[in-house]
Formats: C-alpha cells, sequence, structure tokens
C-alpha cells in the first residue's frame, strides 16, 4: 500500500497543479470507497480554491476556502494529475477538474481509500492520537526510548504503531531496523537508548532517500505525475527472502511479526 514516501511523492506531484486553483467541477463515478463518498461533494468543492496541500502521516489534506478535503488513498488508490483529456479506466472513481484545465484523477482498485469533507474549524478526528512526523524535530531515539519501556512488543510492530511515529510502514521499517542491526522481532522494551538513537536516525535517512526516489513501486503504485517509484531498487532486505544479505552475504530470512511479513539477516541484525 501507499506508505509516508509515496503520498508524499503524491503530494509534491500534485501541488504545483492544484495549490491556488479553483475546483470548477467534480466526477462522481464510484462512492463506494471505505467510507462512502458523500454525494453531496461535488457541490460542496464547485468554486472553492485550494489554498494549500498538505501531507499528515499518510493522509492528504486539500486545504480550502470553507474547509479540508482529507484524502487516503488506502491499499491501491493513486491521485495523478491529468493534462489532456482520457477516458477513465475502470477503477478511475472520482475526478476533480480544476479551473486551469487539469484533472485530479483518483483510482483504486480495491476501494479502500477515502474521501472525507470537514468544515473549516470541524476537528479532523482520523487525525487523532497520531504519533509525530518522522522527519521532524519532535522525532527522535530518545522518544522511542521512553515510549519503549515496559514494551514486551516487537520493535517492528512498535515502531510501526502510528501513536509510537507516522508512516513507518512494512517496508521502510523493515530497511531501518537492517540498517541499524536490529532484529525486528526483539522486544522493544530490550533496546537500548543508543539503538533508538541509531534507529531514529536510519528511519529518517530511509524515508528521505525513498522521497528522493520517488518511492517504492511494488505493484501499481504511481505518484501524482504517473511516474513509478525507484526506491525498491535499492531495497536491502524487504521482499528478498532467500537472497544472500548485501551486508554479508548470508541467505536472508523472513518471519510473521504482527501478521506482517519480516525479512531480515541473522547474522547482521541482533
Amino acid at each position: 500500500m501507499p506508505e509516508l514516501p509515496e503520498v508524499e511523492t503524491t503530494r509534491r506531484g500534485l501541488c504545483a497543479y492544484s495549490e491556488g486553483q479553483r475546483v470548477h467541477s467534480v466526477v462522481l463515478r464510484d462512492t463506494r470507497l471505505r467510507w462512502p463518498v458523500p454525494t453531496a461533494l461535488p457541490e460542496i468543492l464547485q468554486g472553492q480554491r485550494i489554498r494549500t496541500l498538505e501531507r499528515r502521516a499518510k493522509y492528504l489534506l486539500f486545504r480550502m476556502d470553507r474547509g479540508t478535503l482529507l484524502v487516503h488513498l488506502g491499499m491501491s488508490g493513486s491521485l495523478r494529475v491529468l493534462l489532456s483529456p482520457q477516458t477513465p479506466a475502470k477503477h478511475d472513481h472520482i475526478d476533480i477538474e480544476l479551473n486551469n484545465g487539469a484533472v485530479l484523477r483518483y483510482n483504486d482498485p480495491r476501494r479502500f481509500g477515502s474521501f472525507q469533507w470537514f468544515e473549516a474549524g470541524a476537528e479532523l478526528t482520523p487525525l487523532d492520537k497520531l504519533g509525530p512526523e518522522p522527519l521532524s524535530e519532535d522525532f527522535d531515539g530518545k522518544r522511542l526510548f521512553e515510549l519503549s519501556r515496559g514494551r514486551k512488543v516487537a520493535i517492528k510492530p512498535f515502531i510501526m504503531d502510528g501513536a509510537t511515529v507516522v508512516g513507518v510502514g512494512n517496508i521502510y521499517a523493515s530497511e531501518a531496523l537492517y540498517l541499524a542491526g536490529i532484529r525486528p522481532d526483539r522486544a522493544a522494551k530490550r533496546v537500548s537508548e543508543a539503538r533508538y538513537e541509531l534507529l531514529s536516525a536510519h528511519i529518517k535517512q530511509v524515508l528521505t532517500n525513498a522521497i528522493a526516489q520517488g518511492g517504492t513501486t511494488l505493484r501499481d503504485f504511481v505518484g501524482g505525475d504517473g511516474k513509478p517509484g525507484y526506491f525498491a531498487q535499492q531495497l536491502y532486505v524487504y521482499g528478498r527472502s532467500g537472497e544472500p544479505c548485501k551486508g554479508c552475504g548470508t541467505q536472508l530470512r523472513d518471519k510473521v511479526i504482527g501478521q506482517r511479513a519480516s525479512v531480515y539477516c541473522i547474522a547482521c541484525q541482533r
């Protein structure tokens, strides 16, 4: 599913075409997403100006004149810019047509994404209880160490918990733990503050690199410009079970941790 780098890549791709523009019209072809899309959305958005396009965790926030359109890409969604007419494909559920002629087209085969409207001043409830952004100054090893005390949960699901830090999904958690030399099944409480400092630094590094590469295309993700991401070419462990470790040559192993597939090196990670 699109993770933080993919969502940030999408945001950056859309900004140049959407910020400062007014919504000309909205086309709803299928409202059956994770939560039903409000049928009144075309009337609500028409004529409103998109002041800014922001990201919080894996959400896109279209800040408009009268409120915020909160968009989540779900497991298979993409939101891309069309600069010329294109016949809608099977899973092209929503079009937001702007006054500059650009179209923001939402495609989602599994329909697990969401489009939610919040009037100005309303609390954005899906964002409640979220932890800090991983690339912000609010996130560091000290925070991880303090939150982990007494926690028996494995470190991988611990750092994937949105209350701990947002946006560290399966791909990037696996990669950061490898680079920090920490086994993904080690109990969170058994990791020292020094190792958490190292881990937080690698989380920042991995996410920054992934954003620079346009995200990770494993199935059908494309950014706002319709182009795939290339970070998959740099993966050390994710999706490489049975292959040799790029660091030492040991055959990589896999294990289900917190209901998610995890690949790691028994020699490099402890």
